[in-house]
């Protein structure tokens, strides 16, 4: 008599045939049906999408702009959250307007630092608060979102943009380069094997970078942007005039008398803020001259980011930026005389874009237009 292993062999192998046996023969049913079923799911996620809708964000340091597919651009607005404790009081514009002006009791926060999110709560809040307001139609369903980021940022940063978009209610998540949405915004070949450059100067961030063939040969990001010119502004009064201003006031100065490159005619305005002896109220004149001194540091980092993406140029595409030059986006791009001050460090053709605040915004529309698989699985 078989016992222990030996008998179950007797039992289990026969088993093993049978169900071999079974397997072959159900085989030519089961395939087409299991065929089908991938071919369903793929339709039925195609079939979710059409009850979506898809947006491209531009999450700015300083502003946030969303473009919604075969829309344009429907929201730009501050990148502010007025909160008090933990209650959201005001986001965008209105918050905006509390900034140096609200009681101990409202904090102005701007959840954005750099190009990055440094405040992951605030930074949902203030995307859920966008998104419901641009997206005015209901959906069955959460939007699908393109965000811009720098191209410098860590695989952290990522996740963090990532997971502040999913939490706001998006379905889906893909992130795209800034100065890849910015070149494709201002209407660059980026497919083209052609080398082209671009300058997307925002408020936390300079990104700098050669495109050729839809992808970046080379780049360079830097922590400064139009906040750092404030910020410098206001150091400057303080430091030259004894004045106390804040963020709004710097920003002002920086519009209406701010320069890169000696002008024509130079500029003057009435600065008004708090003398940080007497205490008092205070107004002193400062001139465009003065202020472009004040932020000869700051423009010098953001000529040395050109200087050094140039110095990483392969030959083959150099002959190319010199005939089509540099093309300048993002909000600095509007300062005087920085296409003068870039034209005499590189001795290259210098094209401001012609809406530059919005290069971004309208390059992740456009990239959402012209590719139609951007939230398939990866």
């Amino acid at each position: 008599m078989l016992t222990g292993y030996a008998a179950a062999a007797v039992w289990v192998h026969p088993l093993k045939r049978r169900a071999r046996r079974l397997l072959q023969s159900m085989a030519p049913i089961a395939i087409p049906y299991i065929i089908k079923l991938l071919h369903m799911s793929r339709f039925l996620k195609k079939l979710a999408g059409w009850f979506s809708y898809d947006i491209g964000i531009d999450l700015g340091t300083a502003n946030t702009l969303v473009y919604i597919k075969d829309q344009g651009i429907v929201l730009r607005e501050p990148s502010v959250v007025a909160m008090s404790g933990d209650r959201v009081k005001a986001v965008g514009e209105d918050a905006k307007r509390m900034v140096g002006r609200t009681p101990g009791s409202v904090v102005a926060i701007r959840p954005l630092k750099d190009g990055v999110i440094a405040d992951l709560n605030v930074a949902e809040e203030m995307l859920k608060y966008f998104i419901q307001k641009a997206c005015s139609r209901r959906s069955l369903r959460g939007p699908r979102i393109l965000i811009a980021h720098p191209s410098g940022i860590t695989e952290v940063e990522r996740r963090a943009i990532e997971d502040s978009a999913e939490h706001s209610g998006a379905i889906a998540v893909r992130l795209i380069e800034e100065p890849m949405a910015a070149a494709i915004g201002v209407g660059l070949p980026y497919t083209e094997p052609i080398g082209s450059m671009i300058v997307d100067i925002g408020g936390g961030t300079t990104e700098v970078a050669i495109i050729s063939l839809s992808g970046i040969v080379y780049s360079q990001s830097e922590k400064c942007g139009g906040d750092a010119l404030d910020d410098t502004i206001t150091r400057h009064m303080l430091a030259a005039h004894n004045l106390l201003v804040g963020p709004r006031t710097a920003e002002d100065i920086k519009i209406r008398v701010g320069s890169a490159h000696p002008l024509q005619q130079e500029l003057q305005m009435e600065v008004k803020g708090r003398d940080r002896g007497t205490g008092l109220p205070k107004t002193v004149t400062v001139r465009s001259e003065e202020i472009r001194e004040a932020l000869k540091d700051k423009l010098d980092v953001i000529v040395s980011a050109v200087r050094q993406t140039l110095d990483h140029c392969p030959p083959e595409l150099a002959s190319d930026l010199y005939d089509r030059g540099i093309v300048v986006a993002g909000g600095g791009a509007l300062l005087r005389g920085l296409a003068d001050l870039l034209h005499e460090q590189t001795s290259l053709p210098i094209t401001i874009a012609d809406d530059p605040l919005s290069a971004v915004a309208e390059g992740t529309g456009k990239f959402l237009q012209e590719n139609d698989d951007v939230f398939e699985e990866e």
